[in-house]
């Protein structure tokens, strides 16, 4: 199957049919601290950053795409400390004007029923064709380890380095990254901050947290932390940097 790819600039009227985020994220991952102050201006100031694949045969919006340019001298070390502190650099830089040479995948997002149909490597290979549209050096992405969930309490730094008897990585999200040339770099145990009352996590992970402590819970990458003395819990979403080849190789 082909897919086409469309920027929200070219085709507002397919990016207005994309995909539901609530399809696609666990119910905690939508209520991002720093990431929800941002998301919402994507499509609106970064339009030609943000895209849709799409069936034309079925009529059918079968992925969305969300990424942003930032500046990046090429060392691993100088990666931002997560996917919040990308897009806050993101937005500085667009806002500000300033030179940007790196683009960051955000999100590639598909519907869990759909996620058999082969759809990350267009998802990849479409950013980098924005990218190269907008003549950036580098394709770097903040990965949410797909598999992570299923070892919330192993550090994210020992997890991306887990490899399958065949010597490929174990993470699928991962292994996809892999297989188009992209390298495992830093491991991000503080990416994507998210905080909410107890209540509130309580609704979102459908438990009941009695006292305060650490708890895991359904598809987390680690571990809330609750506190009920200030009603609170938080927690931070770990991820792990993955370098592309350069855009012009």
């Amino acid at each position: 199957m082909t897919y086409a790819m469309h920027t929200a600039a070219e085709r507002p009227d397919l990016w207005a049919r994309g995909i539901p985020s609530e399809a696609v994220w666990p119910e905690f991952n939508l209520h991002g601290d720093v990431l929800n102050a941002w998301w919402g201006h994507l499509d609106e100031e970064l339009a030609d950053f943000q895209f849709v694949l799409y069936d034309e045969h079925n009529d059918d919006v079968v992925a969305e795409g969300h990424t942003g340019s930032l500046w990046w001298d090429g060392s691993d070390a100088t990666l931002p400390d997560g996917i919040d502190a990308a897009i806050q650099q993101i937005f500085g830089r667009h806002r500000g004007n300033e030179s940007v040479n790196t683009l960051c995948a955000l999100a590639a997002e598909s519907p869990r029923q759909g996620r058999s149909r082969g759809l990350a490597p267009r998802l990849l290979q479409a950013m980098r064709e924005i990218g190269q549209r907008h003549g950036l050096a580098h394709l770097v992405a903040p990965v949410r380890p797909s598999f992570k969930d299923r070892y919330p309490l192993t550090a994210i730094e020992r997890y991306v380095t887990w490899r399958r008897e065949d010597g490929q990585l174990l993470d699928p999200w991962m292994r996809a990254h892999e297989r188009l040339g992209a390298r495992v770099t830093t491991a991000l145990p503080r990416s994507l901050q998210v905080t909410g009352t107890v209540g509130e996590w309580e609704s979102w992970t459908g438990m009941t947290f009695p006292e305060s402590g650490d708890y895991v819970f359904p598809e987390g990458l680690t571990t809330v932390h609750i506190d009920r003395s200030q009603d609170r819990g938080s927690y931070w979403e770990p991820n792990v940097w993955m370098v592309h080849p350069d855009l012009g190789s």
